[in-house]
């Protein structure tokens, strides 16, 4: 394992960020290297948030005709919204702790977006719960996909726009490990006393339709609760 500063780029080997030991600024790294074989949809745990036909179990806040279900597919273009995972029961929301989430994405050129992890449903604005790991390969923002956001910086595109590609979160006690089409990018380590709300507690998931230049799809929605 190698250990990295706020601003330093590691590549070709497989990082734990140890935010403790940057006072929890931003840290930079670049794609790794380290290969994890991708997880069978079918395998035991992992059940599917998107029944592949709708939105149901899930609740847009503002400008709710920002997203659409087309072919299998959870399509976002338009004016900012999120889409949160409400589970069955919108009375009583669905809530993670320790899990394992993955999705099959596809970006157009210039796009953005964004699945929140730890968050909770809010009727307008940008979360402000929970992290955001980042969905963008070649928006003007130049902090890439799997990025967690104004935490962990990645600047180099480990996708393609118009190609599928999986991006995976698992968060294990204090740990989020972020990879692409099966290749860790980093593991963060987050220390122990953060305040405010941009941290690990519990909460559910937020898909973002970042603006109208912005077009993502999603499909293959799957999440595994821990132990």
């Amino acid at each position: 394992m190698a250990y990295v500063g706020v601003g330093s780029l590691v590549q070709g080997t497989t990082i734990l960020v140890r935010a403790g030991a940057t006072r929890l600024g931003l840290i930079a790294v670049a794609v790794l290297a380290t290969v994890v074989t991708p997880v069978a949809a079918e395998e035991a745990g992992f059940v599917s948030l998107f029944d592949g036909k709708s939105l149901a179990g899930w609740k847009a806040n503002e400008n709710p005709g920002s997203w659409q279900v087309v072919n299998g597919e959870i399509i976002c273009h338009g004016p900012r919204s999120h889409l949160f995972y409400v589970g069955p029961d919108a009375a009583k929301p669905a809530e993670f702790n320790d899990f394992h989430f993955k999705a099959e994405v596809l970006t157009k050129p210039q796009a953005n977006s964004g699945i929140f992890f730890h968050t909770a449903f809010q009727s307008e604005g940008w979360p402000a719960q929970g992290y955001e790991m980042q969905v963008n390969n070649s928006q003007a923002d130049p902090v890439r996909t799997g990025s967690i956001y104004n935490v962990v910086k990645n600047f180099i595109p480990p996708a393609a726009d118009n190609e599928w590609f999986t991006e995976e979160v698992m968060v294990k006690g204090r740990a989020i490990t972020v990879l692409v089409n099966g290749k860790v990018l980093f593991e963060f380590v987050e220390p122990e006393g953060v305040k405010g709300t941009r941290k690990l507690s519990s909460g559910t998931f937020a898909l973002q339709a970042h603006d109208p230049g912005s077009e993502v799809h999603y499909k293959n929605i799957l999440v595994k609760r821990l132990p």
